[in-house]
Parts: C-alpha cells; sequence; structure tokens
C-alpha cells in the first residue's frame, strides 16, 4: 500500500467474533482511499468484497 503497487483488493470476511485478533493494515499507517466494487455474500455468510485502490 505504502509504495502504491496495488490495484485490488479481495477481502473475504468471516462473521466470528472472537474479542480481539491481528489487524490487517497496521494501526497509524497513512490512510488508503479504497473503492467497494463489489460485495457477494455467501450462504455461510462469508462476503467477498473486492476493493479498488485510488
Amino acid at each position: 500500500m505504502r509504495r502504491d503497487l496495488v490495484d485490488t483488493y479481495l477481502l473475504l470476511i468471516h462473521p466470528v467474533v472472537l474479542g480481539s485478533g491481528r489487524r490487517l493494515f497496521a494501526e497509524g499507517g497513512p490512510p488508503a482511499s479504497m473503492r467497494l466494487a463489489e460485495a457477494v455474500p455467501t450462504t455461510t455468510g462469508v462476503i467477498i468484497a473486492t476493493y479498488h485502490a485510488g
């Protein structure tokens, strides 16, 4: 992200509540301008989200 080398991010979001976890993006990092291109829910509750950078 820092060098603007990635155009598309594909995130699989699982509906699990654990209380805490590892952050996907580092805290204190530069804010990213991303646009949600598509979000598809699966039958198991997972959301497949496609984001475009920029």
